[in-house]
Protein backbone atom coordinates (compact mmCIF):
# COMPACT_ATOMS: atom_id res chain seq x y z
CA UNK A 1 0.00 0.00 0.00
CA UNK A 2 2.64 2.50 0.46
CA UNK A 3 4.40 1.85 -1.94
CA UNK A 4 1.84 2.49 -5.06
CA UNK A 5 1.04 5.27 -2.77
CA UNK A 6 4.23 6.84 -2.44
CA UNK A 7 4.67 6.36 -6.25
CA UNK A 8 1.47 8.26 -6.99
CA UNK A 9 2.86 10.99 -4.82
CA UNK A 10 5.42 11.49 -6.96
CA UNK A 11 3.27 12.12 -10.05
CA UNK A 12 2.95 15.99 -11.35
CA UNK A 13 -0.94 16.97 -12.23
CA UNK A 14 -2.57 14.77 -9.76
CA UNK A 15 -4.61 15.17 -6.71
CA UNK A 16 -4.70 12.56 -4.19
CA UNK A 17 -7.53 11.72 -1.80
CA UNK A 18 -6.96 9.70 0.94
CA UNK A 19 -9.78 11.23 4.19
CA UNK A 20 -12.49 8.90 4.85
CA UNK A 21 -14.71 11.90 4.72
CA UNK A 22 -13.55 13.27 1.46
CA UNK A 23 -13.48 9.48 -0.12
CA UNK A 24 -16.79 8.56 0.78
CA UNK A 25 -19.16 10.18 -1.85
CA UNK A 26 -17.37 8.37 -4.20
CA UNK A 27 -17.48 4.34 -2.37
CA UNK A 28 -21.41 4.52 -2.67
CA UNK A 29 -23.65 4.51 -6.25
CA UNK A 30 -25.95 7.54 -6.15
CA UNK A 31 -28.87 5.18 -5.24
CA UNK A 32 -27.13 4.29 -2.18
CA UNK A 33 -27.63 0.27 -3.10
CA UNK A 34 -23.52 -0.89 -3.68
CA UNK A 35 -20.86 0.37 -1.94
CA UNK A 36 -16.63 -0.55 -1.65
CA UNK A 37 -13.25 0.65 -0.36
CA UNK A 38 -10.63 2.41 -2.15
CA UNK A 39 -6.78 3.27 -1.11
CA UNK A 40 -7.58 6.81 -2.30
CA UNK A 41 -9.04 8.47 -4.91
CA UNK A 42 -6.96 9.99 -7.40
CA UNK A 43 -7.82 12.98 -9.64
CA UNK A 44 -5.41 13.55 -12.77
CA UNK A 45 -5.50 16.67 -14.86
CA UNK A 46 -4.11 15.23 -18.02
CA UNK A 47 -3.53 12.43 -20.25
CA UNK A 48 0.39 11.85 -18.98
CA UNK A 49 -1.11 12.13 -15.26
CA UNK A 50 -3.23 9.29 -15.73
CA UNK A 51 -0.24 7.13 -18.05
CA UNK A 52 1.80 7.54 -14.95
CA UNK A 53 -1.04 6.50 -12.78
CA UNK A 54 -1.70 3.26 -14.01
CA UNK A 55 1.83 2.49 -15.18
CA UNK A 56 2.55 2.50 -11.66
CA UNK A 57 -0.39 0.46 -10.81
CA UNK A 58 0.40 -2.01 -13.35
CA UNK A 59 4.17 -2.13 -11.55
CA UNK A 60 2.49 -2.58 -7.95
CA UNK A 61 -0.47 -5.07 -9.34
CA UNK A 62 -2.79 -2.46 -7.70
CA UNK A 63 -6.36 -2.50 -8.88
CA UNK A 64 -8.24 0.73 -10.83
CA UNK A 65 -11.52 1.71 -10.49
CA UNK A 66 -12.20 3.77 -13.30
CA UNK A 67 -15.06 6.34 -12.67
CA UNK A 68 -16.90 8.92 -14.50
CA UNK A 69 -20.17 10.77 -12.92
CA UNK A 70 -20.93 7.83 -10.65
CA UNK A 71 -24.34 7.51 -11.79
CA UNK A 72 -24.13 4.17 -13.05
CA UNK A 73 -27.25 1.73 -11.94
CA UNK A 74 -25.40 -1.35 -11.88
CA UNK A 75 -22.48 -1.37 -9.49
CA UNK A 76 -20.08 -0.86 -12.21
CA UNK A 77 -18.91 2.89 -10.77
CA UNK A 78 -17.63 1.80 -7.20
CA UNK A 79 -14.51 -0.25 -6.48
CA UNK A 80 -15.29 -3.28 -4.83
CA UNK A 81 -14.83 -4.03 -1.05
CA UNK A 82 -11.39 -5.24 -0.79
CA UNK A 83 -9.71 -1.55 -0.38
CA UNK A 84 -6.74 -2.77 -2.43
CA UNK A 85 -7.42 -0.71 -5.05
CA UNK A 86 -7.49 3.19 -6.04
CA UNK A 87 -10.57 4.83 -7.88
CA UNK A 88 -9.51 7.31 -10.71
CA UNK A 89 -11.88 9.76 -11.52
CA UNK A 90 -11.38 12.00 -14.53
CA UNK A 91 -13.20 15.12 -13.22
CA UNK A 92 -10.55 17.80 -13.47
CA UNK A 93 -10.10 16.70 -17.11
CA UNK A 94 -13.11 18.98 -18.50
CA UNK A 95 -11.78 20.87 -21.27
CA UNK A 96 -13.51 21.54 -24.66
CA UNK A 97 -10.38 20.69 -26.54
CA UNK A 98 -11.92 21.88 -30.59
CA UNK A 99 -14.89 22.25 -31.73
CA UNK A 100 -15.65 21.84 -35.60
CA UNK A 101 -18.59 23.13 -37.06
CA UNK A 102 -17.82 22.72 -40.65
CA UNK A 103 -16.15 18.97 -39.72
CA UNK A 104 -19.58 18.86 -37.22
CA UNK A 105 -17.36 17.56 -34.50
CA UNK A 106 -16.17 18.71 -31.23
CA UNK A 107 -13.25 17.17 -29.09
CA UNK A 108 -13.73 17.24 -25.47
CA UNK A 109 -11.67 15.13 -22.41
CA UNK A 110 -13.50 12.65 -20.90
CA UNK A 111 -14.09 14.45 -17.64
CA UNK A 112 -16.53 16.68 -19.73
CA UNK A 113 -20.25 16.48 -17.96
CA UNK A 114 -22.55 15.80 -20.73
CA UNK A 115 -24.45 18.85 -20.34
CA UNK A 116 -21.71 20.98 -21.14
CA UNK A 117 -20.73 19.21 -24.05
CA UNK A 118 -24.49 19.76 -25.18
CA UNK A 119 -24.13 23.56 -24.32
CA UNK A 120 -20.93 23.63 -26.38
CA UNK A 121 -22.07 22.23 -29.61
CA UNK A 122 -25.16 24.68 -29.06
CA UNK A 123 -23.12 27.54 -29.21
CA UNK A 124 -21.85 26.62 -32.54
CA UNK A 125 -25.37 26.28 -33.77
CA UNK A 126 -24.80 22.26 -33.55
CA UNK A 127 -26.67 19.92 -31.99
CA UNK A 128 -24.90 16.58 -29.68
CA UNK A 129 -28.14 14.98 -29.26
CA UNK A 130 -27.08 12.45 -26.54
CA UNK A 131 -29.64 13.32 -23.54
CA UNK A 132 -30.42 11.43 -20.55
CA UNK A 133 -32.34 12.17 -17.54
CA UNK A 134 -28.38 12.38 -15.38
CA UNK A 135 -26.95 14.68 -17.91
CA UNK A 136 -26.39 17.15 -15.46
CA UNK A 137 -23.91 15.24 -13.31
CA UNK A 138 -22.87 12.35 -15.99
CA UNK A 139 -19.44 12.52 -17.54
CA UNK A 140 -18.75 11.66 -21.26
CA UNK A 141 -15.76 9.11 -20.14
CA UNK A 142 -18.16 7.09 -18.28
CA UNK A 143 -21.59 7.42 -21.28
CA UNK A 144 -18.99 6.08 -23.92
CA UNK A 145 -17.63 3.49 -21.55
CA UNK A 146 -21.39 2.60 -20.62
CA UNK A 147 -22.02 3.12 -24.23
CA UNK A 148 -25.26 4.89 -22.94
CA UNK A 149 -28.30 4.92 -24.63
CA UNK A 150 -30.42 7.86 -23.74
CA UNK A 151 -33.74 9.38 -25.38
CA UNK A 152 -32.61 9.65 -29.03
CA UNK A 153 -31.27 6.63 -30.23
CA UNK A 154 -33.88 5.80 -32.35
CA UNK A 155 -32.63 8.60 -34.85
CA UNK A 156 -29.11 9.38 -33.54
CA UNK A 157 -27.92 5.66 -32.16
CA UNK A 158 -26.28 4.83 -29.14
CA UNK A 159 -22.78 7.20 -27.52
CA UNK A 160 -20.63 4.23 -29.81
CA UNK A 161 -22.83 5.61 -32.87
CA UNK A 162 -21.83 9.07 -31.72
CA UNK A 163 -17.86 8.40 -31.30
CA UNK A 164 -15.40 8.97 -34.25
CA UNK A 165 -12.40 8.69 -32.08
CA UNK A 166 -10.73 8.16 -28.86
CA UNK A 167 -7.78 8.31 -26.41
CA UNK A 168 -7.28 5.80 -24.52
CA UNK A 169 -4.65 4.73 -21.44
CA UNK A 170 -4.26 1.19 -21.26
CA UNK A 171 -3.17 -0.78 -18.27
CA UNK A 172 0.43 -0.60 -18.71
CA UNK A 173 0.54 2.95 -19.25
CA UNK A 174 0.39 3.06 -23.16
CA UNK A 175 -1.49 6.08 -24.48
CA UNK A 176 -3.80 5.23 -28.15
CA UNK A 177 -3.85 8.54 -29.86
CA UNK A 178 -7.61 7.58 -31.85
CA UNK A 179 -8.61 11.22 -31.54
CA UNK A 180 -9.67 10.72 -35.31
CA UNK A 181 -13.19 12.87 -36.56
CA UNK A 182 -13.20 10.66 -39.82
CA UNK A 183 -16.21 9.04 -40.62
CA UNK A 184 -15.05 6.43 -42.96
CA UNK A 185 -11.32 4.89 -42.00
CA UNK A 186 -11.38 1.25 -43.49
CA UNK A 187 -7.87 0.37 -42.73
CA UNK A 188 -8.17 -2.75 -39.58
CA UNK A 189 -10.19 -3.56 -37.10
CA UNK A 190 -12.52 -0.54 -35.24
CA UNK A 191 -10.34 -0.22 -32.22
CA UNK A 192 -12.78 2.06 -30.75
CA UNK A 193 -15.70 -0.17 -30.46
CA UNK A 194 -13.34 -2.16 -27.98
CA UNK A 195 -13.53 0.80 -25.65
CA UNK A 196 -17.40 1.84 -26.44
CA UNK A 197 -19.16 -0.27 -23.58
CA UNK A 198 -15.94 -1.85 -22.29
CA UNK A 199 -16.81 -0.52 -18.87
CA UNK A 200 -13.09 0.35 -18.00
CA UNK A 201 -11.96 -2.85 -18.37
CA UNK A 202 -10.10 -2.15 -21.22
CA UNK A 203 -8.00 0.91 -20.52
CA UNK A 204 -9.15 4.24 -19.52
CA UNK A 205 -10.95 6.80 -21.68
CA UNK A 206 -9.46 10.44 -21.48
CA UNK A 207 -10.77 12.18 -24.45
CA UNK A 208 -13.08 11.90 -27.22
CA UNK A 209 -13.63 13.15 -30.43
CA UNK A 210 -17.59 12.88 -31.19
CA UNK A 211 -20.23 13.53 -33.70
CA UNK A 212 -22.36 16.55 -33.96
CA UNK A 213 -24.99 17.32 -36.15
CA UNK A 214 -26.78 20.29 -37.46
CA UNK A 215 -29.79 21.63 -35.20
CA UNK A 216 -33.24 21.35 -36.67
CA UNK A 217 -34.45 24.49 -37.10
CA UNK A 218 -38.41 22.75 -35.60
CA UNK A 219 -39.21 20.69 -33.11
CA UNK A 220 -42.55 19.66 -32.06
CA UNK A 221 -42.82 17.80 -28.51
CA UNK A 222 -46.34 16.46 -27.90
CA UNK A 223 -47.46 14.23 -25.27
CA UNK A 224 -50.48 11.62 -25.90
CA UNK A 225 -52.62 9.37 -23.62
CA UNK A 226 -53.33 6.03 -25.26
CA UNK A 227 -55.58 2.93 -24.18
CA UNK A 228 -54.68 -0.33 -24.18
CA UNK A 229 -50.95 -2.01 -25.21
CA UNK A 230 -51.69 -2.69 -28.75
CA UNK A 231 -52.95 1.10 -29.35
CA UNK A 232 -49.84 2.77 -28.34
CA UNK A 233 -48.08 0.40 -29.88
CA UNK A 234 -49.51 1.19 -32.40
CA UNK A 235 -49.51 4.63 -32.58
CA UNK A 236 -45.65 4.90 -32.34
CA UNK A 237 -45.72 2.37 -35.48
CA UNK A 238 -47.80 5.37 -37.66
CA UNK A 239 -45.81 8.49 -35.89
CA UNK A 240 -42.26 6.55 -37.33
CA UNK A 241 -44.45 6.20 -40.64
CA UNK A 242 -45.72 9.66 -40.91
CA UNK A 243 -42.44 10.95 -39.89
CA UNK A 244 -39.87 8.83 -41.85
CA UNK A 245 -36.68 10.26 -39.84
CA UNK A 246 -38.10 13.41 -38.19
CA UNK A 247 -38.73 11.48 -35.22
CA UNK A 248 -36.17 11.64 -32.23
CA UNK A 249 -37.90 10.20 -29.59
CA UNK A 250 -40.51 8.12 -28.84
CA UNK A 251 -40.76 7.37 -24.87
CA UNK A 252 -43.68 5.25 -22.95
CA UNK A 253 -44.74 5.64 -19.56
CA UNK A 254 -47.12 3.31 -18.42
CA UNK A 255 -50.46 4.86 -16.08
CA UNK A 256 -48.44 3.42 -13.07
CA UNK A 257 -45.10 5.29 -13.53
CA UNK A 258 -47.10 8.85 -14.60
CA UNK A 259 -48.57 8.02 -10.92
CA UNK A 260 -45.31 7.92 -9.35
CA UNK A 261 -43.97 10.77 -11.51
CA UNK A 262 -47.08 12.88 -10.11
CA UNK A 263 -47.13 11.85 -6.88
CA UNK A 264 -43.52 12.54 -5.78
CA UNK A 265 -41.63 15.04 -7.89
CA UNK A 266 -42.13 18.63 -7.12
CA UNK A 267 -44.13 20.32 -9.58
CA UNK A 268 -44.79 17.65 -11.68
CA UNK A 269 -48.31 18.07 -13.68
CA UNK A 270 -49.80 16.52 -16.12
CA UNK A 271 -52.46 17.81 -18.52
CA UNK A 272 -53.71 14.93 -19.88
CA UNK A 273 -56.33 12.31 -18.13
CA UNK A 274 -54.46 10.55 -15.36
CA UNK A 275 -56.34 7.01 -16.18
CA UNK A 276 -55.17 6.31 -19.57
CA UNK A 277 -52.92 3.07 -19.65
CA UNK A 278 -49.91 4.61 -21.48
CA UNK A 279 -48.34 7.87 -22.46
CA UNK A 280 -46.47 8.47 -25.21
CA UNK A 281 -43.90 11.16 -25.18
CA UNK A 282 -43.32 11.89 -28.85
CA UNK A 283 -40.82 14.21 -30.32
CA UNK A 284 -39.83 15.27 -34.39
CA UNK A 285 -37.84 17.90 -35.69
CA UNK A 286 -36.69 18.97 -39.05
CA UNK A 287 -36.75 22.05 -41.17
CA UNK A 288 -40.65 21.79 -41.62
CA UNK A 289 -42.51 25.07 -40.12
CA UNK A 290 -44.01 24.43 -37.06
CA UNK A 291 -47.69 24.76 -38.26
CA UNK A 292 -47.07 22.31 -41.12
CA UNK A 293 -45.07 19.84 -38.12
CA UNK A 294 -48.52 20.85 -36.50
CA UNK A 295 -50.67 19.90 -39.18
CA UNK A 296 -48.97 16.39 -40.11
CA UNK A 297 -49.15 15.41 -36.95
CA UNK A 298 -52.73 16.09 -36.72
CA UNK A 299 -53.28 14.25 -39.47
CA UNK A 300 -51.67 10.98 -38.14
CA UNK A 301 -53.24 10.77 -35.18
CA UNK A 302 -56.61 11.51 -36.50
CA UNK A 303 -57.50 7.89 -37.21
CA UNK A 304 -56.39 7.06 -33.57
CA UNK A 305 -58.52 9.42 -31.95
CA UNK A 306 -61.86 7.88 -34.03
CA UNK A 307 -60.95 4.76 -32.76
CA UNK A 308 -60.63 5.63 -29.37
CA UNK A 309 -57.03 4.66 -28.85
CA UNK A 310 -55.97 7.86 -28.28
CA UNK A 311 -57.76 9.93 -25.25
CA UNK A 312 -56.00 13.31 -25.38
CA UNK A 313 -53.10 14.77 -27.10
CA UNK A 314 -50.73 17.74 -25.53
CA UNK A 315 -48.13 19.85 -27.44
CA UNK A 316 -45.97 22.21 -26.10
CA UNK A 317 -45.78 25.62 -27.47
CA UNK A 318 -42.98 26.90 -25.46
CA UNK A 319 -39.70 25.64 -24.45
CA UNK A 320 -41.12 25.86 -21.37
CA UNK A 321 -43.82 23.52 -22.02
CA UNK A 322 -41.41 21.48 -23.50
CA UNK A 323 -39.28 20.55 -20.99
CA UNK A 324 -42.69 20.27 -18.37
CA UNK A 325 -43.49 17.42 -20.91
CA UNK A 326 -39.74 15.95 -20.46
CA UNK A 327 -39.18 16.71 -16.90
CA UNK A 328 -42.08 14.01 -16.38
CA UNK A 329 -39.79 11.34 -18.27
CA UNK A 330 -36.41 12.53 -16.87
CA UNK A 331 -37.61 12.47 -13.29
CA UNK A 332 -39.04 9.13 -13.43
CA UNK A 333 -35.58 7.55 -11.45
CA UNK A 334 -36.19 10.51 -9.01
CA UNK A 335 -39.87 9.45 -8.50
CA UNK A 336 -39.35 5.97 -7.83
CA UNK A 337 -36.51 6.23 -5.34
CA UNK A 338 -39.36 7.26 -3.22
CA UNK A 339 -42.27 5.30 -4.34
CA UNK A 340 -40.36 2.50 -2.12
CA UNK A 341 -38.14 -0.37 -3.94
CA UNK A 342 -38.25 -0.50 -7.39
CA UNK A 343 -36.30 -3.81 -8.82
CA UNK A 344 -35.29 -2.69 -12.19
CA UNK A 345 -34.56 -4.26 -15.30
CA UNK A 346 -33.30 -2.61 -18.44
CA UNK A 347 -34.13 -5.26 -21.26
CA UNK A 348 -34.52 -4.91 -25.15
CA UNK A 349 -36.59 -6.96 -27.41
CA UNK A 350 -36.75 -6.81 -31.10
CA UNK A 351 -39.99 -4.02 -31.79
CA UNK A 352 -42.23 -6.46 -32.87
CA UNK A 353 -42.14 -8.14 -29.38
CA UNK A 354 -42.98 -5.19 -27.64
CA UNK A 355 -46.23 -6.16 -26.85
CA UNK A 356 -46.06 -9.80 -26.29
CA UNK A 357 -43.25 -9.21 -23.93
CA UNK A 358 -45.49 -6.78 -21.72
CA UNK A 359 -48.57 -9.39 -21.69
CA UNK A 360 -45.84 -12.25 -20.54
CA UNK A 361 -43.83 -10.22 -17.99
CA UNK A 362 -47.01 -8.51 -16.12
CA UNK A 363 -48.83 -12.21 -16.33
CA UNK A 364 -45.73 -13.66 -14.47
CA UNK A 365 -45.71 -10.93 -12.13
CA UNK A 366 -49.34 -11.15 -11.25
CA UNK A 367 -49.69 -14.95 -10.90
CA UNK A 368 -46.09 -15.15 -9.14
CA UNK A 369 -45.18 -11.70 -7.19
CA UNK A 370 -48.61 -10.24 -6.95
CA UNK A 371 -47.32 -7.80 -4.03
CA UNK A 372 -45.54 -5.48 -7.08
CA UNK A 373 -47.28 -3.55 -9.25
CA UNK A 374 -45.63 -3.18 -13.12
CA UNK A 375 -44.06 0.08 -13.90
CA UNK A 376 -42.91 0.40 -17.20
CA UNK A 377 -40.60 3.58 -18.55
CA UNK A 378 -38.62 3.12 -21.76
CA UNK A 379 -37.58 3.95 -25.54
CA UNK A 380 -40.53 2.32 -27.68
CA UNK A 381 -38.61 3.10 -30.75
CA UNK A 382 -35.65 1.16 -30.07
CA UNK A 383 -37.00 -1.71 -27.94
CA UNK A 384 -35.66 -0.64 -24.47
CA UNK A 385 -37.97 -1.17 -21.64
CA UNK A 386 -37.21 -0.36 -18.06
CA UNK A 387 -39.52 -2.76 -16.84
CA UNK A 388 -39.95 -2.25 -12.72
CA UNK A 389 -41.37 -4.59 -10.28
CA UNK A 390 -42.57 -1.73 -7.69
CA UNK A 391 -42.93 -2.76 -4.41
CA UNK A 392 -43.98 -0.75 -1.15
CA UNK A 393 -41.94 -0.36 1.38
CA UNK A 394 -44.26 -2.53 3.82
CA UNK A 395 -44.42 -5.20 1.13
CA UNK A 396 -40.77 -5.20 0.41
CA UNK A 397 -40.22 -5.93 4.05
CA UNK A 398 -42.93 -8.28 4.03
CA UNK A 399 -40.82 -10.35 0.89
CA UNK A 400 -37.35 -9.27 0.55
CA UNK A 401 -36.49 -11.88 3.06
CA UNK A 402 -37.45 -15.18 1.26
CA UNK A 403 -33.97 -16.78 0.01
CA UNK A 404 -33.08 -16.10 -3.91
CA UNK A 405 -36.67 -13.48 -4.49
CA UNK A 406 -34.85 -11.32 -6.79
CA UNK A 407 -32.61 -14.12 -8.42
CA UNK A 408 -36.05 -16.02 -9.38
CA UNK A 409 -37.81 -12.17 -10.78
CA UNK A 410 -34.83 -11.25 -12.57
CA UNK A 411 -34.55 -14.75 -14.41
CA UNK A 412 -37.80 -15.17 -15.02
CA UNK A 413 -38.16 -11.63 -16.60
CA UNK A 414 -35.02 -12.02 -18.66
CA UNK A 415 -35.47 -15.59 -20.23
CA UNK A 416 -39.11 -13.77 -20.98
CA UNK A 417 -36.48 -11.20 -22.82
CA UNK A 418 -34.16 -14.13 -24.28
CA UNK A 419 -36.85 -16.31 -26.15
CA UNK A 420 -38.13 -13.19 -27.92
CA UNK A 421 -34.69 -12.54 -29.17
CA UNK A 422 -34.32 -10.06 -26.70
CA UNK A 423 -31.02 -8.98 -23.96
CA UNK A 424 -30.88 -8.26 -20.10
CA UNK A 425 -29.14 -5.32 -20.70
CA UNK A 426 -30.30 -2.77 -23.34
CA UNK A 427 -28.33 0.37 -22.30
CA UNK A 428 -27.44 0.26 -18.23
CA UNK A 429 -24.47 -2.26 -19.05
CA UNK A 430 -22.85 -5.24 -16.76
CA UNK A 431 -21.17 -3.64 -14.03
CA UNK A 432 -20.85 -6.15 -11.14
CA UNK A 433 -24.76 -7.14 -10.75
CA UNK A 434 -25.01 -8.97 -13.93
CA UNK A 435 -21.72 -10.93 -14.11
CA UNK A 436 -24.18 -14.38 -13.56
CA UNK A 437 -26.44 -13.42 -16.39
CA UNK A 438 -23.38 -13.41 -18.59
CA UNK A 439 -22.90 -16.51 -17.81
CA UNK A 440 -26.24 -17.37 -18.20
CA UNK A 441 -27.52 -16.08 -21.18
CA UNK A 442 -24.17 -15.28 -23.46
CA UNK A 443 -22.94 -17.59 -25.80
CA UNK A 444 -19.63 -19.38 -24.89
CA UNK A 445 -18.38 -18.06 -28.23
CA UNK A 446 -18.87 -14.46 -27.38
CA UNK A 447 -17.45 -15.12 -23.27
CA UNK A 448 -14.66 -16.66 -24.89
CA UNK A 449 -13.99 -14.15 -27.65
CA UNK A 450 -14.47 -11.11 -24.62
CA UNK A 451 -11.74 -13.43 -22.45
CA UNK A 452 -9.32 -12.93 -25.28
CA UNK A 453 -9.68 -9.25 -25.82
CA UNK A 454 -9.24 -8.28 -21.94
CA UNK A 455 -6.31 -10.91 -21.08
CA UNK A 456 -4.67 -9.16 -24.19
CA UNK A 457 -5.09 -5.52 -23.33
CA UNK A 458 -5.05 -6.16 -19.38
CA UNK A 459 -3.31 -9.40 -18.99
CA UNK A 460 -2.93 -8.76 -14.89
CA UNK A 461 -7.03 -8.22 -14.71
CA UNK A 462 -6.21 -5.02 -12.41
CA UNK A 463 -9.41 -2.76 -14.62
CA UNK A 464 -12.01 -2.25 -13.30
CA UNK A 465 -11.60 -5.98 -11.42
CA UNK A 466 -14.96 -8.21 -11.24
CA UNK A 467 -17.01 -5.99 -13.87
CA UNK A 468 -18.57 -7.56 -17.12
CA UNK A 469 -16.59 -10.36 -17.49
CA UNK A 470 -17.55 -13.74 -15.84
Amino acid sequence: MSDILSRLRAIPGLAIVTDADDMAPHLVDWRRRHSGAALALVLPSDTAAVSAVLRACFETGTPVFPQGGNTSVCGGSVPDESGAGIILNLARMNAIRKIDADDDSIIVEAGCILQKVQEAAASADRLFPMSLGAEGSCQIGGNIATNAGGTGVLRYGNMRDLVLGLEVVLADGTVWEGLRTLRKNNSGYDLRNLFAGSEGTLGVITAAALRLFPRPPHTLTAMLAARGNDAVLALARQLRSAFPGEVSALEILSQSQMAIVLRHVPGAKLALPEDADWYLLAEVSGSTAPEALEERLTDALAPAFEAGAVLDAVLATSERQRGELWGLRHHVTEGNVKEGMGLTHDIAVPLAQIGPFIAAAGAWLARELPQAVPVVVGHLGDGNLHYIAMFSHADWAAVSDKPGLTAHLNHALYDIAAAMGGTFSAEHGVGSIHIADMARYKPEAELRMMRAIRQLLDPKGLMNPGRVLP
